[in-house]
């Protein structure tokens, strides 16, 4: 039995970490932690199991917890993986690992240090339809693979103005690090993660920094929106990246003056392309007896979030590495620093 601690009781530990863990007969949940105490104190209740407690140190410095789950705003993603890494934890933290590459490297050698699993939480590597595609790549199936082009756009849709998600102290960035990173992780996963070259990238913070006039569809998280907080992140990047495998360009947006939102991803091949709908399925091109044609796969698909916590526990009793594991986590990290770094310079960056 894997007694695990969830640390950080908001919206993605009770949409996917807790409600997973609670389906592995293999795992006890012992404490939901979080600084405030009555969400830790509704997770108790709501999943009738587990201590509710504020402080991290109470879960890490039990001898009987064999692993976490880091649920928290970004800032305190590598404190609290270290802290747990060194006290003998295995660790699973949520995306970005980090603010910054050198919060990743940072926990990178804390990883290596203590020889404890850490694995992030990009969910994409566990997703049926991102593992078909990989698998058509990795046989040759689109042949050579030299262009990716990534669209993670939305209208307006900006996450918790105001608050956490648009304070670059807390978060480290914007739609780039929020959602460019699970894209660009898909990329890297399936193209058998590329070292990057070469990136440039322009990042732009335009249509949130008006708060109390800003016109929206929806808003994620919408219950930790301040409009006397901060808004100083990223609600638009675009650039272009070399590595060691195909080059990649994309655009994204939390919001745009475009009433389209565009969540997709090609994967350009010398025989074949595939287009995959980011969260659903995907559909290739190719041609066949001197014919154009199109088709697109069907098979059953299991819940991904599912597949991570599971795989997680796996890991942990078995030893085996995961897709997941921060050494190929931190290839992404850097990419998208040097994207950051890029626009800031306004200049091409060589890795």
């Amino acid at each position: 039995m894997i007694k695990v601690g969830v640390i950080g009781c908001g919206t993605i530990a009770n949409a996917a970490h807790i409600p997973s863990y609670m389906k592995n007969a293999d795992v006890e949940i012992k404490y939901f932690c979080d600084i405030i105490p009555e969400r830790a104190q509704a997770a108790v209740e709501k999943y009738g199991c587990g201590i509710a407690v504020m402080d991290y140190h109470d879960v890490i410095n039990d001898p009987e917890i064999d692993a976490i789950s880091v649920c928290t705003p970004n800032r305190m993603h590598p404190v609290i993986t270290i802290d747990a890494l060194r006290a003998g934890k295995n660790v699973l933290c949520e995306k970005p690992a980090a603010r910054t590459y050198a919060e990743v490297e940072q926990m990178v050698q804390a990883q290596r240090e203590t020889g404890k699993i850490l694995v992030i939480g990009v969910v994409n590597r566990f997703n049926d339809s991102v593992r078909k595609i990989k698998q058509y790549i990795d046989e040759g199936r689109l042949g050579t693979v030299h262009h990716v082009y990534v669209s993670f756009r939305q209208h307006r849709s900006i996450p918790g103005l105001g608050g956490a998600f648009t304070t670059k102290e807390i978060a480290g960035g914007g739609v780039l690090i929020d959602w460019g990173v699970h894209y660009l992780d898909i990329v890297m996963y399936c193209t058998g993660d590329p070292q990057p070259k070469t990136v440039s990238a322009k990042a732009f913070s335009k249509l949130g920094v008006d708060m109390p006039n800003y016109v929206y569809e929806g808003m994620w998280a919408e219950d930790t929106k301040d409009l006397n907080g901060t808004y100083d992140v990223d609600d638009f990047v675009t650039g272009f990246v070399r590595t060691e495998g195909p080059t990649i360009t994309f655009n994204g947006a939390w919001a745009q003056n475009i009433g389209i939102g565009e969540a997709y991803i090609d994967f350009i091949g010398t025989k074949a392309g595939a287009r995959l709908t980011y969260g659903g399925d995907f559909t290739v091109y190719t041609t066949s007896c001197g014919s154009l044609c199109e088709f697109k796969p069907k098979f059953k698909s299991k819940p991904h979030f599912q597949e991570e916590i599971d795989a997680f526990v796996r890991c942990i009793q078995t030893g085996e590495k995961l897709p997941s594991h921060i050494d190929q986590a931190i290839i992404t990290a850097k990419m998208m620093q040097a994207m950051y770094d890029s626009s800031e310079a306004g200049k091409e960056i060589a890795l």
